[in-house]
């Protein structure tokens, strides 16, 4: 029993983790209401949420080399589920920011790294590579049950009970922790701060321009920010690429620093050097890839399926469960194989059933999005990221010694906050870019009177929101529009709609065709199968 109930304790902190990044999504109209508050407030918390464990992920990952690995995991779960008490019994938004998008946060990037590092203490062999996949499994089956445990338990009974289960599933994971074994003693290394401080500014810029650039555009400004009522783009070019443009020059700072540490005897943050190992290298580029695909399709998905076709959140997240379900199974399947197969092998397969899930969703798109075809795409695309969630763990924490799978367990947290950043940034540019462009050349070449035709064009010059489909006729006549146009322009916006996602599909393709030139670096020899008797536990 003991030999699995490591995994299973680790797991359920990971499953909590990756939850919360997903579940509060369907839940903002409620929390909106609840508190009083705006979605803008509420856009701003999930965001920064995400920016916390991006800017000092590398941060948690060293302190679990100080305090050692199970302590640091202890100390970041408790800091977690405090952090989650007050998000429950949060009276305002302020408090609520605090409690989840910083506490929340801070916990998460002490527990993130040390899951890692924990397995690679505690199992070896296949059953490392076994329960690398189970916590692959778990990450997917959280990403794809967030928005169905969101939208049934804020239906039934209120979004502040899933807080109060992250309490009490937290509570039960520190009770348990004893049984987990850090076979890494601590060492007692100087923190950096300089190098913190890069890392955090350069990491937080970098993701806040992606996540931004749905809104600010990434060249050209779209609709920047505002001081006095003057818009904020030096030169003509938009925030997103001045935010990534100095993201890079602090990170560039960064990792040279790394290397005058290491040459002058000192510690560093990171081991820039690790980079230059090929197996880490192609692991790491394909997290990335397989988080930005799974975050671009969880963000084109719900937005079509509620603002188009009107679904609520929980038959939003029905229509996601047999993705859900196909990563969870194919997980399991990529560890049987892993015993023929090379993870070399199972990785591009896995990359090939995604560019043709890819392809199968983009065949279904319809008014309606009903079809099996929608089903059957959605069950390839599961099965294809279970097969490299079933891998990829153990290709990057087997690429490192015992002593650095804390840092390489950090570097995965910031692949991932990255990859879901750039997944997120790329696909939601790309549908209201399309949607723009289809919305604006079905207006031009509709019976609309041309006076209706300049008013509308004058209108969406800075660009169409997406909006509820049902809502537009309203919109419309609010806005002057006789009942006869209004219906035209519902009809036209509608098309634009199912136009936008075929080519955010397309984009998704094109990710997870491109993803498959990262993967020649992932071992292509079967491991060695080992012993019995030499396996944890």
């Amino acid at each position: 029993m003991k030999k699995w109930s490591v995994v299973i304790i680790l797991g359920a902190a990971q499953f909590v983790m990756v939850l919360d990044g997903t579940v509060m999504n369907v839940s903002i109209s409620t929390v909106v209401e609840d508190l009083d508050t705006t979605v803008s407030a509420m856009q701003a918390a999930i965001t920064f949420y995400t920016l916390t464990m991006a800017s000092v992920m590398l941060l948690g990952a060293k302190l679990g080399d100080v305090w050692g690995r199970r302590r640091a995991f202890v100390v970041g779960s408790i800091i977690y589920a405090t952090g989650s008490l007050m998000t429950a019994l949060a009276p305002n938004i302020g408090v609520l920011f605090l409690g989840w998008s910083v506490i929340e946060g801070l916990g998460a990037v002490l527990v993130i790294p040390a899951i890692a590092a924990l397995i690679a203490d505690n199992y070896t062999g296949s059953a490392r590579a076994t329960a690398y996949a189970i916590i692959g499994a778990v990450s997917g089956a959280a990403v794809a049950a967030g928005p169905l445990i969101g939208g049934f338990v804020t239906t039934y009974f209120s979004w502040r009970y899933v807080f109060v289960a992250e309490v009490v599933i937290m509570a039960v994971v520190v009770l348990f922790a004893r049984v987990i074994t850090d076979a890494t003693p601590p060492r007692a290394v100087r923190i950096d701060v300089p190098s913190v401080l890069l890392s955090a500014a350069g990491l937080v810029l970098l993701v806040f321009g992606m996540l931004q650039s749905k809104v600010w555009g990434w060249i050209i400004p779209l609709a920047p920010p505002e001081i006095n009522g003057v818009p904020i783009a030096p030169f003509g070019i938009s925030p997103t690429a001045w935010l990534i443009l100095i993201a890079t020059l602090l990170l560039w700072i960064f990792f040279i620093r790394q290397r005058h540490l290491v040459d002058a005897g000192r510690p560093p943050l990171l081991l820039v050097s690790m980079f230059s190992i090929t197996q880490l290298r192609s692991g790491l580029s394909v997290l990335g890839a397989q988080y930005a695909i799974t975050a671009g399709l969880f963000f084109m998905v719900p937005v079509y399926l509620q603002m188009t076709l009107g679904l609520d959140a929980l038959e939003t997240g029905i229509k996601i469960f047999p993705l859900s379900v196909s990563l969870i199974l194919f997980s399991f399947v990529g560890t049987l194989l892993s015993k023929r197969w090379s993870p070399r092998r199972i990785v591009r397969t896995g990359q090939a059933i995604l560019v043709g899930s890819a392809v199968i969703l983009l065949a279904s798109v319809s008014d309606d999005l009903r079809s099996v075809i929608f089903g059957i795409g959605m069950f390839t695309a599961g099965s294809a990221l279970g097969l490299l969630a079933s891998q990829l763990g153990n290709v990057n924490m087997s690429s490192v010694p015992s002593e650095q799978t804390s840092e390489v367990g950090g570097l995965q947290g910031v692949f991932q906050n990255l990859g879901s950043s750039l997944g997120t940034a790329l696909i939601g540019s790309v549908l209201i870019g399309a949607l723009s462009t289809s919305f604006a050349a079905g207006v031009v070449g509709s019976d609309l009177p041309d006076d209706v035709k300049g008013t509308i064009s004058e209108r969406t010059e800075g660009g169409v929101e997406i909006i509820p489909a049902s809502t537009v006729e309203t919109v419309a006549e609010e806005a002057g529009l006789s009942t006869t146009d209004a219906a035209s322009l519902t009809t036209i916006y509608s098309q634009a709609q199912v136009s936008s996602l075929r080519v955010a599909f397309f984009g998704l393709i094109v990710i997870a065709f491109l993803s498959l030139l990262f993967s020649r670096g992932i071992p292509s020899t079967v491991p060695e199968r080992t012993p019995k008797a030499a396996r944890a536990g």
